[in-house]
């Protein structure tokens, strides 16, 4: 296998669903990719139901924290080689200078942490995210990355979305 690949999800709040990506990517993955997740305007806080999914998973929760895009933009920071916005907020904002060039993609989904309601309702919009990102990450773990080029990596990345949304 080659080096592992650097994935950031982002979100604007960096609170639920992009913390989701982060853990996915990594935990189904087996050390193939890296999840990263990020925020345009973070809360600076994990909502308490990803948290728990997180724990689920058996994603180490103390590498997980409600953070800034901007952290990714520095000189220092790991080499992304994709960015999957989660959230419409986030997919329309004018985003930093990435540096490589990653490939990027919208897989949009709702934010579960806004969802009024009972516990019941609330932990069913959590699964609903994190079943969607599941599907979506298995399907790009199974693809040849290393045979494909830059832009049909991002073709299916968009199919990926489209493929499951239809």
């Amino acid at each position: 296998m080659t080096r592992p690949y650097n994935i950031l999800f982002i979100c604007s709040g960096n609170s639920a669903r992009s913390i989701l990506g982060e853990a996915l990517a990594t935990t189904l993955s087996h050390g193939r990719f890296i999840g990263y997740s990020a925020g345009s305007s973070p809360s600076g806080e994990i909502d308490p139901i990803a948290l728990e999914l997180v724990k689920e998973m058996g994603y180490p929760t103390e590498l997980i924290r409600s953070k800034s895009w901007d952290e990714f933009g520095r000189e220092n920071a790991p080499h992304m080689d994709f960015i999957i916005t989660v959230c419409d907020e986030a997919a329309n904002e004018v985003c930093p200078y990435w540096p490589g060039h990653p490939a990027t993609a919208h897989w949009g989904f709702p934010d579960p942490a806004t969802v009024v309601g009972s516990t019941e309702e609330k932990w069913s919009a959590f699964r609903k995210v994190e079943m969607g990102l599941r599907n979506r990450i298995e399907l790009l773990i199974d693809l040849p990355i290393d045979k494909l080029d830059h832009l049909q990596i991002k073709d299916e990345l968009h199919a990926i979305h489209h493929q499951l949304n239809a």
